[in-house]
């Protein structure tokens, strides 16, 4: 079986960080940073439910606006994460428009900002002109979204300003013994997401999913144990994590590495060469050597370095070579 998760950079390593991750099985995705987006196609815009805004430099947010123009009409809300000062960044995007015709439009906005041990919420919606409509603060646990078949969690780093970097996790990994489909005599088919969603819900083993068998002439009627039991294969799930923008920093690196411990697929900021560590540091950034550290710490599976700045541009490899020359190194300690 594939994977559930279908990651791809949507401007690659030169360009506007944003991550745009699809589902294999259902009409949904989620995007990790805002920078350009205008190569995604509006039908990939509107199976975003959730944005996970890392900061609000422009280069990662300055996707708002189009995600904003393409969306006025959808019917399903969108969820927007980011740092502290995010609510008042929507808040003036929106105000920098005049909404006087868009009473009938359908859209919601709910801005999730995490500052600390806080989350606050605030909803803009389209049929008051995108008056903000705030709510009661709540605490939060590191824990953005906790969902039947998935989590998506966060830490706070330092980019001389609040950044967040971000976890997308799988819970577990249920896949289908094919074999034992054509030994049972059914055919694969929607029931199969039902039967997956019932378990990831903890529906009742004991509950009855009731489906045709293969000729069409009857039913097959069984509890979700004995089906779970005669067809799921369980597997530790996939895990996504993503890293820009932040000093390379004793506090940010054991944020990162709990992070991003045994990712599947690691996205981190390369900005500079080694080279040119004492700008970095400056910046606030990671070297692409460092990067690799980080990944290699994380014993991540596979590391995607990103990210890179323009200057390394007459030398496209530079930067993700460092990275990955480091990365392939046996495991070591942290270098301060």
């Amino acid at each position: 079986m594939g994977d559930t998760f279908l990651p791809r950079l949507v401007n690659g390593p030169f360009g506007d960080p944003a991550l745009f991750v699809g589902f294999r099985y259902e009409r949904r995705a989620l995007l990790f940073d805002l920078g350009r987006i205008e190569s995604l196609s509006t039908r990939e815009l509107l199976k975003l439910t959730d944005v996970f805004v890392s900061h609000t430099h422009m280069d990662h947010f300055i996707g708002f606006d189009h995600l904003l123009r393409c969306s006025l009409n959808r019917e399903s809300e969108i969820r927007l994460f980011g740092p502290k000062g995010i609510i008042d960044n929507v808040k003036g995007k929106l105000a920098g428009y005049t909404w006087n015709l868009i009473q009938n439009y359908p859209l919601s906005i709910a801005v999730h900002e995490i500052d600390r041990e806080e989350q606050k919420t605030v909803r803009f919606h389209a049929a008051s002109g995108f008056q903000p409509e705030g709510e009661p603060p709540t605490p939060f646990n590191g824990v953005l979204l906790d969902e039947p078949f998935l989590t998506v969690s966060a830490t706070i780093l330092d980019h001389r300003i609040p950044c967040l970097a971000f976890c997308l996790k799988e819970k577990n990994r249920l896949n289908i013994k094919p074999d034992r489909l054509e030994v049972m005599g059914v055919k694969s088919g929607p029931w199969l997401d039902d039967l997956k969603r019932m378990i990831r819900e903890k529906a009742p083993g004991t509950a009855r999913l009731e489906i045709p068998d293969e000729d069409g002439r009857g039913k097959k009627d069984l509890t979700i144990d004995e089906w779970r039991g005669a067809l799921v294969l369980e597997a530790e799930g996939q895990k996504i994590s993503y890293v820009v923008d932040c000093l390379y920093s004793p506090n940010n690196v054991e944020r990162i590495l709990s992070l991003a411990r045994n990712a599947d697929l690691f996205y981190c900021e390369a900005t500079f060469s080694e080279e040119d560590r004492t700008r970095a540091a400056d910046r606030y950034h990671l070297t692409a050597h460092q990067a690799g550290t980080l990944a290699r710490l994380a014993q991540a599976r596979n590391f995607i370095p990103f990210h890179f700045s323009p200057r390394y541009e007459s030398e496209p490899d530079r930067l993700w070579e460092e990275a990955m020359e480091e990365f392939a190194k046996s495991e070591g300690k942290v270098i301060s």
